[in-house]
């Protein structure tokens, strides 16, 4: 009471000279053309057109395919390994989803959008939490001197639900995985979709001994209060700000707060996308030590990462 509240209305507009038309369909319309309202940034009105229509179609096809996927175990996981800068050894891998449809891969990029906004996420994402954890566990028995670490993302619909934890806890507790042995990756969006539940989930998580990393550090909402709400251990430096090493100096500035600001806050910080000699070079002069990137490996399925791991230190992380 007292207070002023600006209200703003993303609005879906669905018409037709039909008198046939089903009226079930013109809402349905009508609510498509609203969720496109919300994907173009909110605060607007689109109106249904053919090309809308053609794009459901699209859509309800590939959810279609996806939700039957699981079930013909046609998901894989394939792991992205993280190098120590210095040493060249294999730190961890961050394990992402890959679809394999009619015998070819998917990119992730094609379908990982429409997991995340029909729900399927969820389901997709406690079994990508599972396979993971048992398959470091394969990898930590091999190598129990070694400091592996199995990274895991979570989307904004899994963080938002009540029983994250206890997922978390019975993956750890089947597969007999250390809590310090994985760390569970957000996003600054996924963070701020309800930040006040994200901050109660995180910090019992925290409290079941997993590292919990910020992704994408600098792209989203960007609030350094992030860093003091939740109780993150590592900081992510996004592929954007990698790309201009070391030639740009706004990357290299951003680089070099982000390393002092992980440092003085007691966080590790990785760096992703690293994909030439020259920015590996400039991050380790910039004091990161940990890395990721197609420098050093693709995604690859777990045989590939058991070999690297056989093999010892990469000697190009430390050229």
């Amino acid at each position: 009471l007292g207070r002023s509240h600006l209200l703003t209305v993303s609005c879906g507009i669905a018409g037709t000279n039909d008198p046939d038309l089903d009226p079930q369909e013109l809402v349905r319309r009508a609510g498509a053309a609203m969720f496109r309202s919300k994907e173009d940034g909110r605060s607007r009105q689109t109106t249904f057109d053919e090309a809308l229509e053609e794009e459901l179609a699209r859509r309800l096809e590939l959810d279609q395919q996806l939700r039957s996927a699981l079930d013909r175990g046609e998901f894989e996981v394939h792991y992205q390994p993280e190098f120590d800068l210095v040493s060249g050894q294999v730190l961890g891998a961050e394990a992402l989803l890959r679809w394999r449809r009619g015998g070819e891969l998917v990119p992730a990029a094609v379908f990982i959008e429409t997991i995340e906004a029909t729900g399927l996420i969820e389901q997709v994402g406690r079994w990508v939490l599972q396979t993971a954890c048992r398959q470091a566990v394969r990898w930590c028995e091999a190598l129990p001197d070694s400091p592996f670490v199995i990274r895991v993302n979570l989307a904004a619909r899994q963080l938002d639900r009540p029983d994250l934890v206890d997922q978390v806890a019975e993956a750890l507790r089947s597969s007999g995985l250390a809590p310090e042995r994985l760390c569970l990756e957000v996003t600054e969006t996924a963070l701020m979709n309800q930040p006040d539940l994200a901050a109660a989930s995180l910090n019992r998580l925290d409290a079941l001994g997993v590292e919990l990393a910020i992704d994408d550090f600098g792209t989203g909402y960007s609030s350094l209060s992030y860093l003091k709400m939740f109780p993150l251990d590592v900081l992510k430096i996004d592929r954007c700000f990698v790309t201009g090493l070391p030639g740009d100096v706004h990357d290299t500035a951003i680089v070099r707060t982000v390393i002092d600001l992980a440092r003085a806050l007691g966080m590790v910080v990785t760096a992703e996308g690293v994909e030439v000699a020259a920015q590996a070079d400039a991050l380790r002069a910039l004091g990161c030590r940990r890395a990721q990137g197609y420098l050093f490996a693709r995604p690859v399925p777990a045989e590939e990462v058991t070999r690297m791991l056989a093999e010892g230190p990469l000697s190009e992380a430390c050229s």
